[in-house]
């Protein structure tokens, strides 16, 4: 009888599923047997040169934190805002003492700032800090500076012009309508094109928006025309300056007038510089807020109605038309006395 053949004799990885290619390997390739009952493929040893199998476990990579850009703010912009809002703070808590003590009115007139001796008080209430926003302070009291140098350059102009009477210039045209132009214009411009910027930032108003548009348009064309300082309009500019200071028999004090006239003609070139600049940055804010022509109509409606003489007009104008419907609906009497 025939001896069976041993599967572990065979050395195939197919004769043996269960086989453990390690074993198999470590089998065939050392010369040395290896006893199978003493051998643990788990050993960290190495036999014959061979390293164990090893699977290196897999890891997924955490996925990086989001990065989130977070301002840098310097040292000197933090102190600043700091200064500022402390300033703000003591700026406040003066006005409220200031409320608290006000017996009966507390948004008493102070401008133009006159003493209280004076006939003549304030009649206006103003004050950039309390009733203009904060981003529109800056805007409002560059505002306020260039109508303190426009009438700066009408007194300057009416000196000029006193000062050239005195030298024979003229017989007094430049002089005469000089005084005129800074007494009717220094109130005029305050009133028609400041006020309305102000008011216009205080309750974001369109028909004030417009308002100080139209006048400040003309402010603009005024300053260019007094810059050129035309003879015979009360400008000292430099048209005057330069025929003054080039005349044939020119003094030196006309001379000196001439250089005083040109200097103020450039001055005021500056003013209508300043004001076209002025006129595009409002423009551009007016433009960012919303306004619109159609809310300016509004406006000036809702204030039209609101305004207590035009609404006792329109109930005078009702009641008497009411009355003439009345009174032409009578009866009137007939030839022979009786009434149809």
């Amino acid at each position: 009888m025939s001896k069976p053949v041993s599967r572990m004799s065979a050395g195939g990885d197919d004769e043996n599923p269960f086989g453990d290619p390690s074993v198999v390997n470590a089998m065939s390739s050392g010369s040395k047997k290896v006893d199978l009952d003493d051998y643990n493929p788990f050993d960290n040893k190495t036999q014959s040169g061979q390293s164990p199998a090893v699977m290196n476990p897999t890891t997924d990579d955490a996925p990086p934190p989001p990065v989130t850009s977070v301002p840098q703010v310097s040292t000197t912009d933090f102190q600043r805002r700091q200064e500022e809002l402390e300033r703000r703070a003591r700026e406040l808590d003066r006005r409220e003492q200031e409320l608290k003590n006000a017996p009966l009115n507390v948004r008493a007139n102070n401008w133009p700032p006159l003493p209280k001796f004076c006939p003549v008080q304030p009649c206006f209430y103003q004050d950039i800090n309390v009733d203009i926003p904060v981003e529109f302070q800056t805007v409002v009291k560059y505002l306020y500076y260039l109508w303190l140098f426009h009438v700066s350059l009408l007194f300057a102009n009416m000196l000029t012009g006193l000062l050239f009477l005195f030298v024979g210039g003229d017989l007094g045209t430049t002089f005469g309508l000089a005084l005129v132009y800074a007494v009717i214009f220094t109130p005029a411009s305050y009133v028609c094109w400041f006020r309305p910027g102000y008011k216009a930032f205080r309750d974001d108003s369109s028909f004030n928006f417009m308002l100080f548009f139209f006048v400040f348009f003309f402010q603009t064309l005024v300053s260019a025309l007094y810059a050129l300082g035309i003879g015979n309009m009360g400008a000292s500019g430099l048209i005057v300056g330069l025929s003054t200071i080039g005349g044939k028999d020119a003094t030196g004090g006309q001379i000196f007038v001439g250089v005083l006239m040109i200097i103020v003609g450039v001055c005021f070139g500056l003013a209508g510089l300043a004001d076209f600049f002025m006129l595009v940055r409002v423009h551009r804010i007016y433009r960012s807020t919303g306004a619109s022509l159609a809310k300016a109509q509004a406006e000036f409606t809702s204030g039209v109605m609101q305004n207590e003489a035009v609404r006792q007009a329109a109930a005078d104008a009702a009641r008497e038309t009411v009355r003439s419907q009345f009174s032409g609906g009578q009866q009137q009497p007939g030839p022979g006395g009786n009434r149809y």
